[in-house]
């Protein structure tokens, strides 16, 4: 649970990073170097296990490719996107559907989810409808939205297929991996954004908001989360996941002064409350 916590806040952090990065980095560069960035931070950790299991990662390489392009190229190059034209806030909050479609995988796997469990799954998603609708159940959804709702899709997608890794592949060893195949399955539109957009010029904020993405919110939330859906499953890590919302609301306004009222405060104790029935055994 707290390795899935750890995953949880700093990604809320990398939504911070991503808006804004909006209008200075290009979607994909920003993503490609991320990956690039998160290789360098793994390989001194991971590189030994990858070449000792070349032979389990050839055998499984199917495998890990299907979990790469839902995990590591398209559902991060959809968050970039959406951090083009929606707010920070708004891309936590949309992101926190991952965990009903990683409940419903899970139930679809053969889990028994369990009434208290169920319980707060719909307790935190009924906060989160709150948090989204600014207090009733209507929404008004844009093109950034809609790109963040196929993130989250994407993202639950990874989360199910975590739960098939072969448990004779080491954690380090595919965690490189998919960084190294993500950045390769980058490699054609990373050019044709160069040729047609042109690169993007490095600034203190860039580079660092890019070291943030690339070894935080890569390196060190991906192994978090992996780590944890080995161990508790997808679907009770998913159940973390909700408190997403409210670390990107917190962030929100510690860095950005964006405003919380009671109508959030209260949405953050109904998804809180959620977490707490949901997390339990």
């Amino acid at each position: 649970m707290l390795l899935a916590l750890l995953a949880t806040v700093v990604w809320s952090g990398s939504f911070v990073a991503t808006r804004g990065m909006a209008g200075t980095v290009p979607p994909v560069q920003a993503v490609f170097w991320r990956w690039i960035i998160a290789l360098v931070a793994v390989a001194p950790f991971a590189a030994r296990q990858a070449w000792h299991q070349r032979a389990l990662i050839r055998r499984h390489f199917r495998y890990i490719a299907v979990a790469t392009l839902f995990g590591v190229t398209l559902y991060n190059t959809l968050v970039h996107q959406a951090g083009l034209t929606t707010s920070a806030s708004n891309m936590g909050m949309i992101m926190a559907a991952s965990p009903v479609i990683m409940a419903l995988y899970a139930r679809l796997g053969g889990e028994r989810l369990g009434a208290r469990r169920t319980f707060g799954m719909l307790l935190a998603a009924f906060g989160v409808l709150l948090l989204v609708g600014d207090g009733s159940i209507g929404f008004h959804f844009g093109a950034g939205d809609l790109w963040m709702f196929a993130a989250a899709l994407s993202f639950a997608t990874y989360s199910a297929l975590l739960k098939r890794k072969p448990a004779e592949l080491g954690g380090l060893a595919f965690l490189i991996t998919t960084f190294a195949l993500g950045a390769l399955m980058l490699a054609p539109a990373y050019a044709v954004s160069l040729a047609v957009q042109g690169g993007f010029r490095a600034s203190t904020g860039s580079v660092g908001m890019l070291l943030y993405v690339g070894v935080l919110s890569s390196a060190v939330a991906f192994f978090a989360w992996n780590k944890a859906i080995s161990l508790i499953g997808a679907a009770r890590a998913g159940v973390v996941y909700y408190l997403q919302p409210v670390c990107v609301a917190g962030l929100g306004f510690l860095l950005l002064g964006e405003h919380t009222g009671p109508a959030q405060l209260l949405c953050m104790a109904l998804i809180l409350g959620g977490v707490g029935l949901g997390a339990r055994r």
